[in-house]
Parts: C-alpha cells; structure tokens; sequence
C-alpha cells in the first residue's frame, strides 16, 4: 500500500490518538496547573513553619542564635547595626512576605516583628522551580509518548474492527458480475452493521444476475433474429452466382449485396461484443500476414476503386499466439477507417517488434479530436459513411485483451495507429 490511505482503519487509529492526546494533555495541564499551586503552598508552610519555629525557640531562649541551611536563611535582629550586616538583598524589607533575587536564584523572605525584635526567614526556591522544570519536561515526554503508543494501539484495534469489513471486501473482489454459485456474502458471526452491508450486497449482486440473465437473453435473440436474414441473403447470393444467364451488371449488383451483407454480420458481431465483453474466440497461433489480408478483403474493392496503394511490411513468418478473430475485428475496423479518410495515397501495414500499425495518408486527425477518439458514436469528420463506433470497438478488444493501442496523427497528412501486443 504506497503511503497511508485515509481509510477507515487509518480513521480510527487517529481518532483514538486524538482522544488520548486530549485526556492526556488535559490532565497534563491540570497537573501543571495543581502542582504550580502546590509548590506555592509547600513555599508558604515551609517558611511558616520555620517562622513559628524561630519565635518559639526564641521565646525559650532570647540568646539564641539560628543556624544558616544551604537554602534556608533566618535571622534575629535587635538593631541596625545587626540589619546592616545582613545580605545586601535582606535589608530594608519589613512586615510582610518579599520575593527578591541573589543572583539567578529567586528568594522568598518572611519578616516578622516582636517587642522590637525583628525576625526574618529567607528562603531559595530553587529546588521548587528545578522540580516544576522536570515536571513540565515529564509532562511533554509523556505527551509524545502516549501520542506513539496511542497511534500503535489504535492502529492495531482498528484492523482487528476493520478485519470484518476488509475480509467481506476481499470476497467482493473476487465476485464476477452475477455470480450467485459460491457462498453468499452474509456469513454466521458478522457483527450487525457488517452483515448489513453483506446483505445489501447480495441482494445487489442478485439484481445484477437478473439483469445480466434478461441482457443475455435479449441479445441472443437479438442476434438469432439478426443472423438469420443475414445468412438467408448471403446464401441467395451464393445461389444467384450460379445461375449461367445473369448479366454481368448484375453479378455486380449481386455482389454489393453479399458486401453489405457481410458488412452487416460483422458489425452485428462486433456491437455484439460491445454490449456482452465476450470473448470472440480461443487463442491461438495466428500468422498476421495472413490475417491482415483477411482483414483487407472487404475494403479490397474501395481501395481499387480509389487508386490507393496497400502495402502489406509483415514478414510472412510472423505468429503470434491470440484470439485471432478479435485481431481480425480490430485490424478491419482500422482498415476501414483508415480507407475510408484516404482519397488518395497509400494504406500500409507494417509489423516490428510486437507493434502492428496501420497508416495512411489520408485527412488525418485534428488534435482536439485525439481525446475523443474512442467514444461512441463519435465521429470526427463527415466524410464516408459509419456508425462511429469502429474505434470504440478496437478500444475494447484492446483492452480486454490487454493490448495497447496507440495513434499517431498530423492534420492533413494522414494518421498512423498501432497495436502493441503484450
């Protein structure tokens, strides 16, 4: 699979990512947010109670002297002569809680005054601020953390929900057009949304089976219907040659007949093809050069009556192994055209290298037309006489065969087009 699909599974595991970022960051901010709290509280009790301590044990002995700590500072002062030997960043403050600087490191002072005594706790916060700064660190790595394991996660969970879905396309893969022969898609076990779509499924497939049955039926009768005069007036004409005393204007005559008829039963065959995609025949080894002068026999007349050169560059050791009656559609659909757009020059046919192409020097194919060549019923010109689905014919049998076809074109100066075998 090249890259990631935005298919369900992909949807899924995103959705569960996305919801799992939100817990976690939600709960990563309200922790941030508590701790921040909490570390101001811890602050706050932690000179309080040093405080309280200092008054007490000052109380209990007015000599006292407080010991300095690596962060925690107290102090007793009687008068300005002690305040003056104090830090410099711990003079002058009174009467309530300060938030100074020593430095980069942030102090918190709490100053207190009794009959004249004043008591002062200073205290760096340093070690709050480094735990808040691994907190948020913590935060953010676990963030990305649960963002992998969440994707992961959700990733796996959702091919094992999708499995059911995936194995019920897997099945829908393999379905021919109305086939009903093998199991139906609903099985035992699916979940309740899955066996619905399996159900909606089959009763789709049983609806196309019908339809496939009535089109087959209508155009096998079709074709029975259609065949049958066409074989009666090919079979007269055979008779009519026999006869001794016909006129040669007549024999003539006769022959447009039996053309037009022929002409009639191949395309009868070939629309055939186009409303059934059925195959035209088995494959076999088929030497081209004689299937091209097959294939030019029913525009032999028009290329004589034109004065056109047909030029047949196809090694009479050619075979290729094909179905030979779908080359034989293609190449007489392309003969065709391309005589039928030739006033004068040449039709030729050449062969090199797993290519057949046709040319000729006829009005060619204006560019605009190039992306419309293949449609139905599209013509590009007024000149001749058609349908306009003889490419459309040659298009399919290409593709259904796996071959390529491909055109070359300048206005005016005639057109090539190429059948490139696998």
């Amino acid at each position: 699979m090249p890259g990631l699909k935005r298919g369900l599974r992909l949807r899924v595991a995103l959705a569960f990512a996305v919801f799992c970022i939100v817990v976690v960051g939600t709960l990563g901010v309200s922790l941030y947010i508590a701790s921040d709290d909490i570390e101001e509280a811890h602050i706050e009790q932690i000179i309080e109670t040093e405080m309280d301590y200092l008054l007490q044990r000052y109380r209990e002995s007015a000599d006292f002297v407080p010991q300095e700590g690596s962060n925690l500072e107290k102090y007793i002062i009687h008068d300005p002569a002690e305040e003056s030997r104090l830090p410099s960043h711990l003079q002058g403050l009174n009467y309530r809680r300060h938030k100074v600087f020593r430095g980069p490191e942030e102090v918190r002072v709490a100053v207190h005054h009794v009959d004249g005594v004043k008591f002062l706790v200073a205290y760096e916060v340093g070690l709050h601020d480094q735990r808040q700064q691994e907190l948020r660190l913590l935060i953010v790595l676990s963030l990305i953390s649960v963002v992998g394991v969440a994707l992961l996660v959700g990733y796996l969970l959702a091919g094992v929900l999708v499995k059911q879905v995936t194995d019920l396309a897997e099945q829908v893969r393999h379905l021919a057009p109305g086939d009903v022969q093998g199991p139906t898609l609903t099985q035992p076990g699916q979940d309740e949304e899955v066996a619905q779509l399996a159900r909606a499924l089959d009763d789709y497939q049983n609806r196309i089976t019908r339809m496939l049955r009535r089109e087959q039926e209508f155009t096998a009768n079709i074709s029975h219907e259609l065949r049958t005069p066409i074989t009666t007036v090919l079979t007269s004409c055979e008779l009519l040659f026999t006869e001794p005393d016909l006129s040669e204007r007549a024999r003539a005559r006769i022959r447009m007949i039996e053309a037009a008829a022929t002409r009639m039963g191949e395309q009868l065959q070939a629309l055939l093809f186009l409303a059934r995609e059925q195959a035209l025949g088995i494959k076999e080894p088929v030497a081209l050069a004689e299937c091209v002068y097959d294939a030019a026999e029913p525009v032999c007349g028009d290329i004589y009556r034109k004065h056109l050169t047909f030029e047949v560059a196809v090694e009479p050791n050619a075979v290729l192994t094909l179905n030979r009656q779908a080359l034989h559609t293609a190449l007489v659909n392309l003969l065709r055209n391309a005589v039928q757009y030739t006033n004068s020059g040449f039709i030729r046919v050449n062969f090199s290298g797993n290519r057949l192409s046709i040319s000729d020097s006829g009005i060619g194919i204006e560019p605009s037309y190039l992306p419309l060549l293949y449609e139905r019923f599209f013509r590009g010109s007024t000149q001749g006489e058609g349908l306009g689905i003889g490419l459309a014919i040659v298009k399919r049998i290409c593709d259904h065969y796996g071959w390529r076809i491909e055109v070359e074109s300048t206005p005016g100066c005639g057109a090539t087009f190429h059948i490139v075998f696998p």
